[in-house]
């Protein structure tokens, strides 16, 4: 259970790492904004995966660090618009 949680924190910490890296303009996020945003990310690339290919087993694959960054990219791009639409 420990080691989930701690996996999950750092996928999320390099997906949501990534991702601000890849997605261009500036995005004022903390560390923990960013582990949020991973960890978000990577449940949003898991269930788009699964749906597409319906299958997705094990923890640490390519295809799962790949689905990661990019559902933490789309997440990303999501908060981007909301937060420009209450400035």
């Amino acid at each position: 259970m420990l080691g989930t949680i701690i996996g999950l924190i750092i996928i999320g910490l390099v997906a949501g790492f990534i991702a601000r890296a890849l997605v261009p303009g500036k995005q004022s996020m903390t560390v923990a904004q960013t582990i949020l945003l991973g960890v978000v990310g990577s449940f949003v690339g898991g269930f788009l995966g699964r749906l597409l290919f319906h299958h997705g087993h094990g923890f640490i694959q390519t295809s799962s660090w790949i689905g990661s960054i990019i559902g933490s990219i789309i997440v990303l791009l999501i908060y981007l618009q909301v937060q420009k639409r209450q400035v």
